[in-house]
């Protein structure tokens, strides 16, 4: 699963997901992508279960590009701990998204298959999204 091999901090702060995507908001890979429209954080599992359930069903036809990376840590204290004594162990990481955030994206493929593929990985995931196909491409509607 995806994690970083090194980081500055351990622990980070929680922060806030206001205001919507300013970088990755269009296809700049492949023809068709899935594009978020909440903003929410994705786990390690949840971005490794939609690309496991998106090259499964492209039978690894075509190319796939992940346009997120889980870079800050989660936190979690123990369970029945009394309150106090400092920030929990970092457990795992998250992406933080945004809306207009373009997540994954995938060439090579026609548009039917695209599409469905890019259905079944946005069920993995927890937050609403919609798939956007390049304009004008070389496959046509």
């Amino acid at each position: 699963m995806l994690s970083p091999k090194k980081v500055k901090y351990r622990k980070m702060m929680k922060g806030r997901m206001g205001g919507s995507e300013s970088r990755a908001v269009e296809l700049a890979f492949g023809d068709f992508g899935l594009k978020t429209l909440e903003r929410g954080r994705l786990d390690t599992r949840a971005i490794e279960a939609a690309r496991i359930a998106l090259t499964r069903y492209i039978k690894r036809g075509g190319r796939v590009w992940i346009r997120i990376f889980p870079d800050k840590p989660i936190t979690k204290k123990p369970a029945e701990t009394r309150m106090g004594k400092g920030k929990g162990a970092p457990e795992g990481w998250v992406a933080v998204v945004r809306p207009g955030r373009i997540l994954f994206e995938m060439e090579g493929v026609d548009q039917a298959t695209a599409r469905e593929a890019l259905r079944l990985a946005a069920h993995k995931l927890p937050v609403r999204t919609i798939v956007v196909e390049r304009e004008g491409g070389s496959l046509g509607a």
